[in-house]
């Protein structure tokens, strides 16, 4: 498998995108005027504790206040070797009433954990986590955990002595360690501890003294952050089209992981560099609600709210020998398509898959199989349950940041983000009742109705007749004037 990085830097906007075989896989997009606070670090202040929802509201300088709950507060203590991914193994603990840990207007420093969503202030933890390329710090804590990826059992043992022997004597810290770290040597761990001690020792000194709101860490910006999570040997080429971006990765590299900065270079071709690999048209794709299938079928993709929903449907593709393989056939394409829109449009938290009714349950072993395979490239964690007793397929994905159509899209003015307009016919129907309500009202002989091109030339033409009959009962005159400014669904009943 070919895995490029490509790296698209303009004054305000930086685009990171992962291509597989020549297809995008994941898109990372970070704006000057707008960056995510994930990772970030800062000195806080509580503004409200909701004891209702084990929970306070922290201002932390930013728009919206943030949310911290009660078990994001309690300390986790030392427990197995293993972790979910690159995360902590934080086992189950009785929380504390959250008027035992925080009193109003008390300091506070704390870490965002996932940015500020829709309407949802960002979600915090005093648990801070400070990731280099192959550790995770954990300070306060004396865990050493090993990533649940590296299923090497002499390669965990290997990577946890080395952490542990390194550790500075005395340090009151624990480290996980990262899926980057397999194969790699003690040199290369003992430069990220020491990195990483560095950086702690300077986040507890600016925190001593920072005011309220101020960051006291801020995370890497995207190019960096890329490089460091995303760069491994098995990925053939960095290309950055910013010569002065390129040189800093390469030097960012070459500190923190020599032998791998030789795959950064910089792209100073005449064309952009996500039109040569057709990143720009598959973005545009991934706002499409449907998406195509080889086979013929498709999958219909809806985020709301609550959750994303995902219907797969056989469309075109008729198969060759019965009904049930040709629904396996297509579930199984389908699955291998989920998991790339994913990952693609990062989408999260609940997620619902309408895979096509198969009454065979190997079949539907061997789908679950090939979603949950699928998966496994993905960096956020996800977790899949077997089919319900509906056909449905239920999995969580973990969710940071906006999905990609909240990054680069907004709700429709048309229609308030309803995805649907009221049809003329229904507009012409309420014009009609809101001048009967207007006449009843006030004393008029005449009127005027503005509206939408497309609503005024449904009225005077199919509707003519019954204008004419309204005209009649109310004894009033009425006149249309269609206006280009108007959406679908607006009008003005004046009365004259």
């Amino acid at each position: 498998m070919t895995e490029e990085i490509l790296v698209n830097v303009t004054p305000r906007e930086t685009r990171v995108a992962v291509v597989e075989n020549g297809m995008l896989q994941e898109l990372h997009i970070e704006r000057g005027w707008r960056r995510g606070v994930v990772g970030n670090v800062y000195k806080g202040r509580v503004q409200r504790i909701m004891p209702g929802m084990q929970a306070a509201f922290i201002d932390i300088g930013l728009e919206r206040a943030a949310f911290l709950h009660a078990g994001d507060i309690v300390k986790p203590t030392p427990v197995s070797d293993t972790a979910n991914g690159d995360e902590a193994p934080l086992p189950p603990q009785p929380t504390r009433p959250i008027t035992e840990l925080l009193r109003d207007g008390q300091d506070i420093v704390v870490q965002v954990v996932k940015d500020p969503i829709g309407s949802k202030g960002a979600r915090l933890t005093t648990q801070l986590s400070i990731p280099s390329r192959y550790l995770v710090l954990l300070p306060r804590t004396r865990v050493v955990g090993v990533s649940a990826r590296i299923e090497d059992e002499v390669e965990r043992a290997r990577l946890k002595h080395i952490v542990s022997s390194l550790s500075p004597p005395g340090a009151q810290h624990g480290y996980i360690v990262r899926t980057n770290a397999e194969g790699q040597p003690d040199e290369a761990i003992a430069e990220d501890i020491a990195y990483l001690n560095r950086v702690w020792s300077l986040i507890e000194e600016s925190s001593k003294s920072a005011k309220l709101g101020e960051r006291v860490y801020e995370d890497l910006s995207l190019p960096m952050r890329a490089v460091r999570d995303l760069l491994r040997r098995d990925v053939e080429k960095v290309k950055v089209d910013s010569r002065e971006t390129c040189d800093r990765l390469k030097a960012f590299a070459a500190q923190y992981m020599p032998g791998l900065n030789e795959k950064i270079e910089h792209y100073a071709g005449a064309r952009p560099i996500f039109d040569l690999y057709g990143v720009e048209d598959e973005i545009q794709r991934a706002l499409e609600k449907q998406v195509p299938l080889k086979s013929g079928g498709y999958l219909v993709i809806d985020q709301t709210e609550a959750m994303t929903t995902i219907d797969v449907n056989t469309g075109s593709f008729l198969g060759q020998r019965n009904l049930e393989e040709t629904v396996f056939r297509t579930n199984l394409e389908a699955a291998q398509s989920v998991a790339r829109q994913l990952r693609l449009r990062n989408l999260g938290g609940i997620i619902i898959i309408d895979f096509i009714d198969m009454t065979d349950a190997e079949h539907k072993r061997q789908v679950l199989r090939q979603l949950e395979k699928a998966l496994a490239r993905d960096h956020a964690k996800t977790t899949v349950y077997d089919f319900s007793p509906l056909g449905l397929v239920e999995m969580t994905r973990k969710r940071t940041t906006e999905s990609l159509q909240r990054q680069l899209s907004e709700p429709c003015h048309e229609c308030g983000g309803r995805g649907s307009l009221k049809t003329p016919e229904t507009v012409t129907y309420e014009i009609f009742r809101d001048i009967v309500r207007q006449v009843r009202q006030f004393d008029a002989q005449r009127l005027l109705v503005i509206a939408s091109p497309k609503v005024v030339a449904r009225i005077t033409d199919e509707e003519s007749a019954a204008v004419a009959e309204l005209e009649e009962f109310l004894s009033k005159s009425i006149r249309f004037q269609a206006d280009e400014q108007y959406s679908q669904e607006q009008f003005d009943v004046v009365l004259l």
